[in-house]
């Protein structure tokens, strides 16, 4: 690297190395290419994947295709951009060039490493909505007419239905779950939470059990591992170790009235 490329921010240049493939069935093309670009005043990582995009020449001079990414709201609320930055899995829009490579050192950037890859830096996060739909994350809206206005929730309630209705389905957290993988039917963290959260509205009430009862199922509650890295990474700053003792406790006294009521 030349002193123009070692300049901290504000001038000089950049250099990116990303982690490519090709297609999901061509493992035979994964490799690395590195970029070389111009720095600028306030630079986030997908700024740096614009300029590759706009110029897709690597630092030795190659012409090569465009890199594949996946990006949509640009302000660190809808979850897209999601990758591996520098071994850590971030978002991609919000995280700061200056913050990660203050005195210019190399940005390395990867794909989510628990999720299908579909191309580049494109994951198939499909497993992470299907772990929604297994907790009935949702509230049915079939006759909610007939109910008259909707409940009316102390302060307390409000601001703790808050805290918990920020994700994005970024898969942050299952990428760092050490118990979350291909070999393992843990929901994680994101699902938990959604459970406590619509457990939590009065509405919620009509399918409680079926939520509790799935997460006392194999892969649900019990096989966090507690290792609450999951807290540290979500770009939301869910309250998701809470949230899983919650549903725990929960759970434990389902259990219960369940063995009483035999």
């Amino acid at each position: 690297m030349t002193g123009a490329e070692r300049t901290v921010s504000g001038g000089g240049r950049i250099r990116v190395r990303v982690r490519r493939q090709d297609a999901a069935d061509a493992p035979e093309t994964r490799r690395w290419e590195e970029f070389s670009i111009e720095r600028r005043p306030r630079m986030t990582v997908v700024s740096c994947l614009r300029r590759i995009q706009r110029q897709p020449v690597t630092a030795d001079g190659r012409v090569v295709a465009p890199v594949a990414w996946e990006s949509g709201c640009l302000d660190d609320s809808c979850g897209a951009c999601t990758m591996l930055v520098n071994g850590r899995v971030r978002q991609a829009c919000a995280t700061q060039v200056d913050a990660i490579s203050p005195k210019g050192e190399p940005i390395v950037l990867e794909p989510l490493g628990k999720f299908p890859l579909v191309r580049d830096l494109v994951v198939d996060r499909a497993r992470l909505f299907d772990s929604f739909k297994r907790v009935h994350a949702w509230t049915e809206l079939d006759g909610l007419s007939a109910l008259g206005p909707g409940p009316a929730y102390s302060p307390t309630r409000q601001r703790e239905l808050l805290s918990l209705g920020g994700c994005i389905a970024c898969a942050a957290c299952l990428e760092a779950c050490p118990q979350y993988g291909n070999q393992s039917d843990y929901l994680g963290a994101a699902a938990l939470n959604q459970v406590r959260l619509m457990n939590l509205r009065p509405l919620g009430a009509l399918n409680e059990v079926e939520r509790l009862e799935t997460v006392m199922a194999p892969g649900g509650v019990a096989d966090c591992g507690k290792a609450q890295v999951c807290v540290e990474v979500c770009p939301a700053n869910l309250p998701l170790v809470d949230s899983i003792q919650q549903v725990a406790r929960a759970t434990t006294r389902r259990l219960i009235l369940g063995w009483l009521l035999r």
